[in-house]
């Protein structure tokens, strides 16, 4: 400890170990790979290496959909009859974060209603603590609904797509 005062200046930094923990946490609850914290001139960070995360990219080259854009729109949600049933073969939301349908904006989805994936497909990314995770087919099928659109916030056990 006597290394770190002489580095910071001969001040003793200040850890709110609680906040670690409750990091380190979300981390485990989010399946995030580092979490970041900024307070003043204090800044806490909290990663783990996770070697699936590191595959997952992958997959951004073979997933350019052929569809129109416009099926971005088709996400809508239906009426509450059907809705019921597909929610069970959805793919949900692994965390609380901002979903991107597109790798990037005017870039065509990729997935699209109608389009059949393959199993690791990429089916869209969402975006937690600026931190860009690929959400992918758990098999293969074809998609029958997106239950989201480009840029909604979406909560964790989120139905996403479906995937029948």
């Amino acid at each position: 400890m006597a290394d770190m005062n002489e580095a910071n200046g001969g001040g003793a930094m200040q850890v709110d170990v609680n906040l670690v923990r409750q990091l380190a946490e979300l981390l485990d609850t989010t399946q995030l790979t580092e979490i970041e914290v900024e307070d003043g001139d204090r800044k806490i960070r909290v990663a783990r290496k996770a070697a699936q995360v590191a595959a997952a990219p992958m997959h951004y080259a073979a997933a350019p959909a052929p569809a129109a854009a416009p099926a971005a729109a088709a996400p809508q949600v239906d009426n509450a009859g059907p809705s019921a049933p597909s929610d069970a073969n959805a793919v949900r939301s692994p965390m609380v974060g901002t979903v991107y349908l597109a790798a990037e904006p005017g870039a065509k989805p990729f997935a699209s209603v109608g389009q059949s994936v393959a199993a690791g497909d990429t089916l869209l990314i969402v975006e937690a603590m600026k931190v860009m995770n690929p959400i992918t087919a758990p098999s293969a099928g074809t998609v029958k609904a997106v239950l989201v659109e480009n840029g909604q916030p979406v909560e964790f056990d989120q139905p996403l797509v479906v995937v029948e």
